[in-house]
């Protein structure tokens, strides 16, 4: 029977068969001791509530089981069942890699339809939580989709800059997103030219650009476009934006996203986030 060639159910059955002639066994020893045998023996000399105690050895059944029971344990733990020979995390890890494998496989040369519906999918069950059903940010909390950065949103990284909180250097010196420009510095603009340089960003880089935006021009291209995937596009969530995002995390005013690297997305399930974001532009 298969259930039976299951080493864990083979000896779940040997044990409560044990257990059950032994208790079987002992009950009926003891029961017909009760009735036939009379206390003899040594008193430690010392009582409780008037109930004395004799210096009696254990009895034989009892230290043969126990030590059975010490013995058993060891084999179970070492050779029968060893305690490094199974794990449910490991087999979950196992399984998880196979399918992974497969899922990229199969899904490697998918279309754009096919990568919105899943980006859709991924999106709902781990980004909308904070980023809202619609990508709408709630109401500024977090990243805004639709209408791609919110004035306080860029204000904030102007004053903190991009490093993760309490980290000043990530991912082999290249910052907090793995850009190979590195991280932004806190503090490029201050007062009302970091206002300006937050609503000409938020406004889709359109009209004449701040002064001050030279500064951020350095990195991210005087069109915003981030100097050929060298730094973030601030005009568009393109492709790299999204799955640097994925892969190493963001610091945002409600807190910091967590990085989606460790196995908890693969990379069509990252390129299908990006595909399906892309959509939610207004």
């Amino acid at each position: 029977m298969k259930w039976f060639s299951d080493n864990v159910n083979v000896l779940a059955l040997i044990g409560a068969a044990a257990i059950i002639i032994l208790t079987v066994f002992v009950a009926g020893k003891y029961i017909r001791q009760m009735k036939t045998d009379k206390s003899t023996g040594e008193l430690t000399g010392e009582e409780w509530d008037g109930v004395g105690e004799y210096n009696n050895p254990i009895p034989t059944g009892w230290g043969m089981a126990f030590v059975g029971t010490i013995i058993w344990w060891i084999w179970y733990a070492l050779s029968g069942y060893p305690l490094w020979s199974f794990s449910q995390i490991g087999q979950w890890n196992e399984e998880t890699q196979a399918y992974n494998k497969v899922f990229q496989k199969k899904w490697a040369n998918a279309d754009a339809e096919t990568l919105k519906n899943m980006g859709e999918g991924v999106f709902i069950n781990n980004c909308a939580p904070c980023h809202g059903i619609t990508g709408d940010g709630l109401n500024g909390k977090a990243q805004n989709f639709m209408h791609r950065f919110a004035a306080n949103q860029v204000l904030d990284v102007i004053k903190r800059g991009s490093a993760a909180l309490g980290d000043t250097k990530l991912n082999d010196g290249k910052g907090q997103l793995g850009y190979a420009l590195g991280e932004m510095p806190a503090g490029m603009a201050s007062g009302d030219m970091a206002k300006k340089i937050a609503e000409y960003v938020a406004g889709g880089l359109k009209g004449k650009a701040p002064a001050g935006f030279a500064a951020c021009a350095g990195c991210h291209g005087q069109d915003g476009k981030g100097n050929g995937g060298t730094a973030p596009n601030l005009v568009a969530y393109d492709q790299t934006l999204v799955k640097h995002v994925l892969a190493h995390g963001k610091r945002g005013i409600i807190g910091r996203m967590p990085s989606f690297n460790n196995g908890i997305l693969s990379d069509i399930q990252k390129k299908a986030v990006a595909t399906y974001v892309d959509t939610l532009r207004q």
